[in-house]
């Protein structure tokens, strides 16, 4: 299996959140559990640029789309 290109650090310093390991723990605290009928990038808490961006990663399948995967399953 290969190592992730990216980190949940770094995408959510993509998303311009903090991304400090408490930062990180608090905003999944805060906003979990995601209903399973809601994709990641249709979640109430995001701004409309970040829903864009994970939006474009998941139809692109980026080299984002698997540490944005992880976000997701961390919010469920």
């Amino acid at each position: 299996m290969e190592t992730p290109i990216h980190s949940i650090t770094s995408l959510f310093d993509q998303l311009g959140l903090d991304s400090t390991d408490k930062a990180i723990r608090d905003f999944i605290s805060r906003n979990k559990p995601l209903p399973q009928r809601v994709e990641l990038c249709q979640a109430s808490f995001w701004s409309a640029s970040q829903a864009s961006f994970l939006k474009q990663v998941k139809n692109e399948d980026a080299d984002w789309t698997e540490i944005a995967d992880q976000l997701d399953a961390m919010l469920r």
